[in-house]
């Protein structure tokens, strides 16, 4: 009787025991199913949020290949652009007093033109660098209601500022940014590109510093062809 009843116990006992090791069992499956889903989870955020950045660089990229392949063109030839020759005679009518004893340097700038703005430091260290050789002037291509004062204050620029559409036909202009140099007798002698590159890196070709420097040697200005096809923004409104 007492064997009964202790065998019984301990079958008790076993399945009691049995049925706890099957929902440990379960629960260490389902354990790792939520862990394994988590894991899956984790990795499908983490390769979705891959895929966002990567587009979004795509996409950055391609308007950066764009905006450089649309300004590594040169500009439009407008209709009825006529030509003015090297050697011609420039009337400047401007409302300045300009040292007439010295060449001029005329910067064409378009505020709302990128080159114009990328290009603006190696306006600013020309004049610097010859401010006692040469008249510098800064030429406002635009439509838009700019104030002199403004531009100059958020340029940094210290020479003297017009705004003069006519003058940029006078001088043969359709584009920004142009350099234009004129002898003592306002003849044209340089109209063309400030370098190569769109920042002015390049040192090879530094084009308006090196027809700055042909003209106050009394040298004659042999420069590549590259320096006189006109790049960057369309006047007097700002496009390509």
């Amino acid at each position: 009787m007492f064997s009964h009843g202790v065998a019984g116990y301990f079958c008790f006992k076993c399945n009691i025991y049995a049925q706890n090791r099957s929902a440990l069992a379960i629960y260490v499956v389902e354990l790792n199913k939520y862990y394994l889903c988590g894991s899956i989870t984790r990795k499908m955020k983490k390769w979705l949020i891959g895929l966002w950045l990567s587009a979004l660089l795509l996409i950055v990229g391609s308007f950066f290949w764009f905006d450089q392949l649309v300004y590594s063109l040169p500009t439009p030839v407008p209709a009825g652009y006529k030509n003015v020759a090297t050697g011609e005679k420039i009337n400047l009518q401007l409302s300045l007093k300009l040292d007439t004893g010295k060449p001029t340097f005329l910067h064409f700038f378009n505020p709302d033109c990128p080159c114009s703005r990328f290009n603006i430091s190696e306006f600013k260290a020309l004049a610097q660098e010859y401010e006692q050789e040469m008249n510098f002037v800064v030429v406002m291509m635009t439509d838009k209601a700019f104030k002199v004062e403004d531009v100059k204050k958020r340029f940094g620029i210290t020479v003297p500022v017009v705004k003069d559409l006519n003058l940029a036909q006078s001088c043969g202009v359709y584009s920004t940014p142009q350099a234009v140099v004129l002898k003592t007798g306002n003849e044209l002698y340089y109209r063309g590109n400030y370098n190569r590159t769109r920042y002015c890196t390049d040192e090879q070709t530094r084009f308006a510093k090196l027809a700055v420097k042909n003209l106050l040697l009394n040298h004659e200005n042999k420069l590549e062809p590259l320096a006189f096809k006109a790049y960057g923004c369309s006047v007097p409104n700002c496009s390509n």
